[in-house]
């Protein structure tokens, strides 16, 4: 129960990579703030999962593509929790489509949601962390930052300006004693990559040296620890899991 006592935010978490984390760092003995956009019913079973964990669980709705939610989430977990000692940026997007095709509104909804959001997150919540000298804030980033597949042009350019952001922070912030990381999945089983996986499963899997797609948890895991107290020295990297899908 190694985050026994501790608090963390996790963004877009009723499905998918969010919902695996949560659940495992409230398993690790964290109490869990949960924010989701429109998914209330998978929310609250993520909740009452939680519940039944014996840890605490705080439902916070809201769009972070919508500059005003991140200062209210932090708010809202401060005057629940009283404290914020983890923070996950997971809430994620995508809108595929060549570039020539992509919309004004495909673009800025990307990059609003994926880059611009765990910016004003991050934001809102550091000066608590700051205040402690303590914090752990990781970001899912994506192997398509360095590795994109045709139609993600707006998504890799969010992704890999939130890596870029994860290091600026990790040196903003490492004097205060707060850890910036980024964990970059590849494909992974989940709804949001449905599609990539019905579209392209051929060619994704030439690409993959393990040749097989890693479940939520696999990701789970890695956030733990970058989150977790032990990580005492590893601060502005960014942790691919792949399957190998970058060195093809």
């Amino acid at each position: 129960m190694e985050f026994e006592g501790q608090v963390a935010l996790v963004t877009g978490a009723s499905r998918g990579i969010g919902r695996a984390v949560a659940i495992r760092l409230a398993e690790l003995g964290c109490d869990i703030a949960l924010n989701y956009r429109s998914s209330t019913t998978e929310a609250e079973q993520v909740a009452e999962h939680i519940t039944k964990l014996g840890r605490r669980a705080e439902l916070l709705q809201g769009d972070v593509s919508d500059p005003e939610v991140p200062a209210r989430l932090a708010a809202g977990v401060l005057a629940s929790f009283g404290r914020i000692d983890v923070l996950v940026n997971n809430a994620g997007i995508t809108r595929d489509e060549l570039l020539l095709n992509q919309s004004l509104k495909d673009i800025r909804d990307v990059l609003d949601t994926n880059l611009v959001a765990p910016m004003l997150t991050v934001q809102a919540v550091a000066p608590a962390m700051m205040r402690r000298r303590y914090g752990r804030i990781v970001n899912i980033s994506s192997s398509a930052a360095s590795k994109p597949g045709r139609g993600q042009s707006n998504y890799a350019a969010a992704k890999g300006g939130l890596e870029a952001f994860t290091k600026a922070m990790a040196v903003e912030l490492a004097s205060r004693k707060v850890l910036v990381n980024a964990v970059a999945p590849g494909v992974i089983n989940t709804d949001m990559t449905e599609t990539i996986r019905g579209h392209g499963e051929d060619e994704i899997m030439s690409r993959l040296l393990l040749k097989t797609y890693a479940e939520p948890e696999t990701i789970a895991d890695a956030v733990a620890y970058l989150a977790s107290p032990r990580n005492t020295y590893t601060t502005g990297e960014v942790l691919h899991i792949d399957g190998g899908l970058k060195m093809a």
